[in-house]
């Protein structure tokens, strides 16, 4: 069974990525033991932010502030 804190970590993580208008649908989000993994491709969607590299910092600083998860590690290839 899943740690409760792992699920409501990984809906924190989804819910970042959505307020920066990143295309996360070949990405691959999880939290495991408060650790988030971002793996797979993140786009920006269309009118979206050009820089999804300094993005992606920032929804790691968020989302480790936010008390659940501990540590993000970023695996992931970015697209335009």
């Amino acid at each position: 069974m899943a740690d409760p804190k792992d699920v409501e970590g990984t809906k924190m993580l989804r819910r970042e990525f959505n307020r920066r208008n990143l295309d996360i649908t070949q990405a691959d989000l999880r939290v495991t033991h408060g650790v988030a993994y971002i793996r797979g491709a993140v786009k920006s969607v269309k009118g979206g932010p050009t820089d999804i590299r300094k993005e992606l910092e920032i929804i790691a600083k968020a989302v480790r502030s936010g008390g659940v998860i501990k540590d993000v590690v970023i695996d992931c290839a970015i697209r335009s």
